[in-house]
């Protein structure tokens, strides 16, 4: 067993680093996440290293930006943020996409945001478009680096070729990818992180809860079996051991699982401390072959 630990992580050309895990905040501001306990699930994440936090415009409609905006105000120490443009199909001109924009910073209490995806790529109007909008925001100062989410490896070719135009990176793509939607090994979506050199953002690293607290599916239940031997001889969770599988698969694999307590946080970062060694990846590869196809 080795115990090398998982050091920051590149958003692909853009010359910005963060680290390996970060924090999913897409249910701050829903029902059960009071604002004292996010602010401490804030602080105990930068505590243990994890400096990474995702948001969206969409987010309990505007509240998980907000409330991430006031913790990183009240905090004070550096992070890195990102959030997302919502292409609805009302929004079809430049105009409407400064007003999110700004909108979102206001909300958010920032001059500037360190990554700006494109929410998803299903518009009527096309990426190329909307990533001209994106290289404006970059030359005005208010958007460091350009994101893509939930988009095919055609897509991504077209967002890069659109922002290299600009001479600007297209930093990466956020997609779901996990133990048990292993999609991104197949269609292309992983390889073409590879080859463009973009990170790979996973939401949903954990399943949607499947790999933090197991699963009654048949299907699973030789991964869960796996997870729970791994997660034994470790003396780790089975949900650490899910984290560390995904950020074994590529140096640029950047995982971002939901955390509104401390001890979600705390518990996801003990993801980053160690490595899986190559038996225990041969393994959960095994019990979850059947998922990647």
């Amino acid at each position: 067993m080795t115990t090398e630990a998982f050091g920051p992580r590149r958003l692909g050309a853009s010359g910005i680093e963060v680290s390996a895990l970060g924090v999913g905040t897409n249910r701050w501001g829903g029902r059960g996440a009071a604002e004292p306990d996010l602010a401490a699930t804030f602080g105990a994440s930068i505590d243990a290293g994890v400096t990474f936090f995702d948001t969206a415009e969409v987010y309990m409609a505007g509240r998980s930006e907000r409330l991430l905006g006031r913790c990183c105000r009240k905090d004070g120490r550096p992070v890195i943020l990102a959030s997302k443009f919502a292409p609805y199909p009302t929004r079809l001109v430049g105009a409407q996409f400064a007003r999110a924009l700004d909108a979102t910073l206001h909300g958010m209490g920032r001059n500037s945001i360190d990554l700006y995806y494109l929410h998803f790529p299903h518009s009527l109007v096309r990426i190329e478009t909307w990533m001209n909008r994106m290289a404006e925001a970059v030359g005005s100062g208010k958007v460091r680096a350009v994101g893509v989410s939930n988009c095919d490896a055609s897509q991504m070719r077209r967002a890069r070729d659109a922002l290299g135009r600009h001479g600007i990176p297209l930093a990466a793509n956020q997609v779901q990818y996990s133990l048990v939607h292993r999609k991104p090994e197949h269609d292309g979506v992983l390889a073409a992180c590879r080859e463009l050199d973009v990170a790979l953002v996973a939401y949903r690293p954990l399943g949607g809860g499947l790999l933090r607290s197991g699963s009654d599916d048949s299907d699973n239940r030789a991964l869960d079996g796996a997870l729970a031997l791994i997660a034994g001889q470790r003396g780790v969770t089975p949900s650490q051991v899910a984290l560390n599988w995904l950020l074994c698969q590529d140096a640029r694999v950047i995982a971002i699982p939901g955390a509104t307590k401390i001890s979600h946080a705390t518990q996801n970062a003990g993801a980053i401390a160690w490595r899986l060694d190559r038996e225990e990846l041969a393994i959960l590869d095994r019990a979850s072959a059947h998922l990647i196809s």
